[in-house]
């Protein structure tokens, strides 16, 4: 369930997310796409390739960004946000983790709010998601925490469930929550890799997964890939065993290699007889 009544049915099918970076300084992609028409000519290219999410974001979360005002912010994704509410029917996500933001965009069109700091940041964001009935994507990090638990999944579950505490106590729908692992977010290449193979136990918090893994540093060390945009076989492979695992929505930068591989990953999946080896 997210804003403006709107609908996105899990489970027999994966579906891609698209990231469209209104930045400067993304790690993969800052300052490719330029100017408002080449942002909204590259999503709605995103759109046709298969994407059901259009994610807007206007802030760098790599390591080291400079942080933004929420200002710069707001001028970077609200006119993007306008233009793809007009011209495509794909749903739209901000990507943000200021509830100002959030409010905006949800205004001007958006239908889920991205957080990566998992509605613990902002402690108006949750109110935000809630009083519009938007999707909302938690997000596990360890950025500046000083409680970590030394198990990588018995982390997720010490964050995450402090996060979904906070939804339930503001009124978040249950079907309109999706959590995200996090990758790359304060993890290494092991825990990273960790995070894959075990991807499977995180179906115990009881919610839809969102993987994004696309392009990060860790498929880069195994690889050999310095360079992000080298890395799109990389993630696919990973878009490929996380389906297998269970995981329902895939943040990408690469659309239509994504949706290839997510394809084959889906259509193993319906080969199963087993509804339960289905599953997950």
């Amino acid at each position: 369930m997210v804003a403006r009544g709107r609908t996105l049915e899990l489970g027999a099918t994966g579906h891609l997310m698209a990231i469209i970076n209104v930045t400067p300084d993304s790690f993969s992609d800052g300052g490719r796409y330029s100017g408002l028409d080449a942002v909204v000519a590259q999503a709605l290219a995103c759109a046709r390739d298969g994407a059901a999410i259009l994610d807007i974001g206007g802030e760098s979360t790599r390591p080291g960004a400079a942080e933004i005002s929420a200002t710069e912010e707001q001028d970077r994704v609200l006119p993007v946000i306008e233009r793809l509410a007009k011209e495509t029917d794909a749903l739209i996500s901000i990507d943000t983790y200021r509830a100002r933001t959030a409010s905006l965009a949800l205004a001007a069109g958006a239908h889920i709010v991205n957080d990566v700091h998992g509605l613990q940041r902002d402690p108006d964001m949750a109110s935000v998601v809630a009083g519009t009935a938007a999707g909302v994507c938690i997000m596990h990090t360890g950025r500046g925490r000083e409680d970590r638990k030394p198990d990588l999944v018995d982390d997720q579950f010490h964050f995450l469930g402090r996060s979904l505490d906070i939804a339930r106590e503001a009124g978040i729908a249950q079907e309109s929550i999706m959590l995200d692992p996090g990758f790359g977010f304060a993890k290494d290449r092991n825990d990273d890799l960790e995070l894959i193979a075990r991807f499977g136990e995180l179906h115990g918090l009881g919610f839809p997964l969102l993987a994004g893994t696309s392009r990060k540093r860790f498929i880069g060390a195994v690889t050999g890939r310095e360079k992000p945009a080298e890395r799109d076989v990389g993630t696919a492979a990973t878009t490929v065993m996380l389906r297998l695992a269970g995981a329902a929505i895939f943040r990408v930068h690469d659309v239509a290699t994504n949706r290839d591989a997510l394809a084959m990953a889906d259509a193993v999946i319906a080969a199963v007889p087993n509804d339960e080896a289905r599953a997950g």
